[in-house]
């Protein structure tokens, strides 16, 4: 009357002596285990805030792309209204279409911080010190 061991019969679940309670933490170490295993392998997904920071960043291409449009095309309007009020075709349309580019460039810069904004020299504005010069 050899009984084999962890046979898998619903009345023989685990080693001879064990009983449910140690069947039950076995399982749960075990369960605990196996979650750490796989959260360890699996890759973290994405959380919410990057979709705010690829939104912040659609929104910033955005605003950069618009800025440089809009001076061109208020280059080119100006400059044909010069050259249909003047005379002056093409001429007019080249020059302030060339403008219109430059002062694009120009926005776009000063958006992103790499060209300080303009401003009043004596209110502490961008390119001036609180600094004494030395003088």
């Amino acid at each position: 009357m050899d009984e084999k061991r962890g046979s898998g019969g619903p009345d023989n679940l685990g080693t001879g002596g064990e009983t449910d309670a140690d069947l039950s933490k076995s399982l749960d170490a075990r369960r605990k285990r196996l979650d750490a295993e796989l959260l360890a392998r699996r890759k973290v997904e994405p959380e919410a805030g990057s979709n705010r920071e690829a939104s912040k960043g659609y929104a910033l291409a955005v605003k950069l792309s618009s800025e440089f449009i809009a001076g061109v095309v208020v280059g080119v309007l100006i400059g044909y209204l010069f050259d249909r009020f003047l005379g002056t075709s093409p001429w007019g349309l080249i020059v302030f279409l060339l403008l219109g580019f430059c002062a694009g460039v120009l926005n776009v810069l000063r958006s992103t911080g790499a060209v300080a904004q303009p401003g009043p020299t004596g209110n502490g504005g961008p390119g001036t010190s609180s600094e004494d010069d030395g003088k």
